[in-house]
């Protein structure tokens, strides 16, 4: 049985998913209640036309959907205060936040972001799981196929290639970008538009 298996056959048709480190296998055995959670707010959520007519600002629609789903199951955004101590002398090294956090799970959503976000998002999931706050990571993204949909609506040029997209995401993970984490990455596939929404 493989890994993806344990994805209802919604996520699999309508997410391109990839794990690294048996992340399914540890949040189907470890974590069962935010599992369920990431399926509940993956199986909602609904890619519409205005997430990608509106124009850019601190956050996108997107994420704001999706933290929505997150923050109503009891999901926060968290920031970490870390420190090295070396003898008695305590210095600051503070990591990112985390946009949904919830009993050593973390999600992080990409949807038009530079793409060295992603290097900051898999460089604070391995510091994080050294840390033993962090079990598990996770990026939500979009899939490239989505770039069609983005032209037909003359948004192409504000979903350029060097934005956050799963081709740029796939070798930086693949490279190891974020060390022993176990890692999660689900991409939007085009299936998942409503261009009446």
């Amino acid at each position: 049985m493989s890994p993806l298996d344990l994805l209802p056959d919604f996520i699999r048709e309508h997410y391109e998913v990839h794990e690294w480190r048996h992340a399914c296998a540890v949040l189907y055995q470890d974590f069962s209640p935010e599992w369920a959670d990431i399926l509940s707010v993956l199986s909602d959520f609904r890619l519409c036309r205005s997430h990608i007519a509106k124009g850019g600002g601190n956050k996108s629609s997107v994420a704001t959907a999706l933290d929505t789903g997150f923050f109503a199951r009891g999901w926060q955004e968290k920031a970490f205060n870390t420190q090295i101590v070396v003898d008695t002398e305590a210095i600051d090294s503070p990591t990112h936040k985390v946009d949904c956090y919830k009993n050593k799970v973390a999600v992080e959503i990409e949807w038009n972001n530079k793409d060295p976000f992603f290097d900051r998002d898999l460089n604070n999931f391995r510091l994080l799981f050294e840390l033993r706050t962090v079990s598990v990571g996770i990026i939500i993204t979009r899939c490239d196929e989505l770039q069609e949909v983005f032209n037909d609506l003359a948004r192409g040029k504000s979903y350029g290639m060097a934005t956050t997209h799963m081709s740029k995401l796939l070798p930086k993970l693949e490279g190891g970008g974020g060390g022993g984490c176990p890692i999660l990455v689900f991409g939007i596939k085009k299936s998942l538009y409503r261009p009446d929404l």
